[in-house]
C-alpha cells in the first residue's frame, strides 16, 4: 500500500512498512464492514464500549490505534478468523 518512493523518503524498513500496511488493510476493512453492516460509527462505538471519534481513528489508521483494537473489532462486527486471514494475505 505504501509507494516505494514513500518508503524510502521515510526510511522505513521492510518490516515497518508491512506493519503499516497491515494495519491500513484492518483499518480499511474495518470500514467497509461496518458501512456493510449499515452502522454508523457512533452505533460501532456502543458496541465496542468506545466513543465515535475512536472509531474515527481506528478507521483512518491512526498511529495510537493498535493492531489489536483493529483485530477485536473485526472480530466483534462477526469477522471470521478466515476473513481475518483473507486480510493479512492481501497484497
Amino acid at each position: 500500500m505504501l509507494h516505494c518512493a514513500t518508503k524510502d523518503f521515510l526510511g522505513l524498513s521492510d518490516q515497518e512498512t508491512a506493519y503499516i500496511d497491515l494495519k491500513l488493510m484492518l483499518a480499511e476493512n474495518l470500514k467497509k464492514r461496518r458501512l456493510a453492516k449499515k452502522l454508523t460509527q457512533v452505533e460501532l462505538a456502543k458496541l465496542l464500549n468506545s466513543n465515535q471519534s475512536r472509531i474515527a481513528k481506528m478507521e483512518a489508521g491512526d498511529p495510537s490505534v493498535s493492531i489489536d483494537l483493529l483485530v477485536k473489532s473485526l472480530l466483534a462486527l462477526g469477522t471470521s478468523k478466515q476473513d481475518l486471514a483473507g486480510i493479512i494475505a492481501e497484497d
